[in-house]
């Protein structure tokens, strides 16, 4: 497996901090199932979003709350700019080790889900 130096992994991810704030409006995480194939939860994520540090971006304005609009299991989670660009897939989500911990996965109709904590670590 690759690694990268500690300058470029700081360089990358303050890039897809850039990315993920570029459009004018906010940008925002869509929670759901797998692919996020059905978007359950649609959350407006703050200006900046994340703050970088050590190769790793964690989300601003913690906690995060949205409702549910379809029922089910939240499964993965993604991060669309204003403009509605997919900038970051395949987000692990879940109570606890995951990228986007959460503190509920199995949803009712409007039922509130809060985001607690949001790390994204860089590649080794």
């Amino acid at each position: 497996m690759a690694s990268y130096a500690a300058s470029l992994k700081t360089t990358r991810m303050v890039a897809v901090v850039d990315a993920i704030d570029n459009a004018i409006e906010p940008a925002y995480m869509e929670l759901g199932t797998a692919g996020v194939a059905v978007v359950m939860v649609t959350i407006t994520l703050d200006k900046p979003s994340f703050t970088e540090a050590n190769g790793a971006i964690t989300m601003n304005g913690i906690p995060k709350s949205g409702s549910a609009l379809v029922p089910g299991r939240i499964v993965e989670a993604r991060i669309r700019d204003g403009s509605g660009n997919i900038i970051v897939s395949g987000l692990t989500v879940g109570l606890s080790n995951a990228d986007i911990i959460l503190d509920f996965v199995d949803l009712i109709l409007n039922q509130s889900v809060t985001i607690s904590q949001a790390v994204i670590s860089h590649a080794p």
